[in-house]
């Protein structure tokens, strides 16, 4: 019988532990997790759009000097590093074709002298002269040729580059030498697409290179491309570089920025823009009535510790959680630490 008695108050005890763990767990659940955190009330500023690209320099021209006819190469004027002007000779092929050629057209010269003469008083036909005519063009147009690819000249002024014969060698098709012009330089640089309705022919850049790092150099778009490549989303402006004094060389790696003009944004501080783990989307949490609400965002230009957010929901006198945003999940209710 008190075996019985035992085993009962044993299973009044059971029961009422339960009853109150239930009664406890309950409590818990009702009672709604807040997070102390600190906001700040965003406004868009005028900020002056600018976009920073990097790029290489070349010549504007680079000429390939390359005769159109083979033969020896009795003579190069000039040499790696020498600067000439546009007229200066640069190669001297062998003569030889091009001395029979004029003395041909000499000759010619005068037969047709003489044969103007005998068609005036009747002497010989129009067909004979005009066979003189025709032969007396022909090698005029072969002198032509073979005294510019005989005494080859620069075509721009420019930095000889590259030497690749010596005099007496036999020219095979490889440039005999290289000129580049550097008076002014070009860089191709890629732009994203999104600013195609921005970018302008004639527009003016800034240029920086880590050689001269206190100097800032001018330059300007001279050609926008106009089609877009569909693998990177950018397209290619060519970018014009003055450069009198010489101080750039083509091959040297520049920064160039290019001003947009003024806009308004909304910036936050860079720190706070939160980074999916395992993925590259960016989100900013807002107060949502007391109660913290995650809002995907995308990031444009830095200004210092700041960047600028671009999202439909962030927008003048949005509440953005600037303190305690790393405890924070969608929908927690939060409560501003004054």
């Amino acid at each position: 019988m008190k075996q019985l008695i035992y085993a009962f108050a044993a299973l009044v005890a059971l029961t009422g532990c339960s009853q109150k763990a239930q009664e406890q767990n309950s409590q818990v659940e009702t009672e709604e997790r807040t997070e102390l955190v600190e906001l700040t009330t965003l406004h868009p500023h005028e900020i002056q759009r600018e976009i920073t690209i990097s790029g290489n320099l070349e010549g504007y021209q680079t000429v390939n000097v390359s005769p159109s006819l083979t033969g020896k190469i009795e003579h190069i004027y000039v040499e790696v590093g020498d600067r000439v002007r546009k007229g200066d000779s640069l190669v001297r092929m062998d003569q030889q074709q091009y001395r029979t050629a004029k003395l041909t057209y000499n000759n010619l010269q005068t037969e047709m002298t003489r044969m103007e003469g005998l068609i005036k008083s009747g002497s010989v036909s129009q067909q004979n002269y005009d066979q003189m005519k025709l032969s007396l063009d022909q090698t005029k147009e072969n002198l032509d040729f073979l005294t510019t690819n005989t005494s080859v000249r620069a075509t721009v002024s420019g930095v000889i580059s590259a030497k690749n014969y010596e005099d007496g060698e036999l020219y095979s098709g490889q440039p005999i030498v290289v000129l580049k012009q550097v008076d002014k330089l070009k860089t191709l640089i890629a732009i994203p697409e999104s600013y195609i309705p921005q970018v302008k022919k004639g527009m003016s850049l800034t240029l920086t290179s880590s050689v001269y790092p206190d100097k800032r150099f001018p330059a300007y778009i001279e050609v926008v491309y106009p089609t877009i490549d569909a693998s990177s989303h950018t397209f290619q402006v060519k970018v014009v570089v003055p450069n009198a004094d010489g101080l750039l060389r083509p091959g040297m790696y520049i920064t160039a920025t290019l001003g947009l003009g003024k806009e308004n944004v909304i910036t936050a501080p860079y720190s706070t823009v939160l980074k999916l783990i395992g993925a590259n989307n960016r989100y900013v949490f807002i107060n949502d009535n007391g109660y913290a609400k995650r809002v995907d965002v995308e990031m444009g230009q830095r200004f210092g510790d700041d960047v600028e957010i671009i999202s439909p929901e962030i927008v003048d006198g949005v509440q953005m959680v600037t303190k305690g945003e790393s405890r924070l999940i969608d929908g927690v209710k939060i409560t501003v630490n004054n």
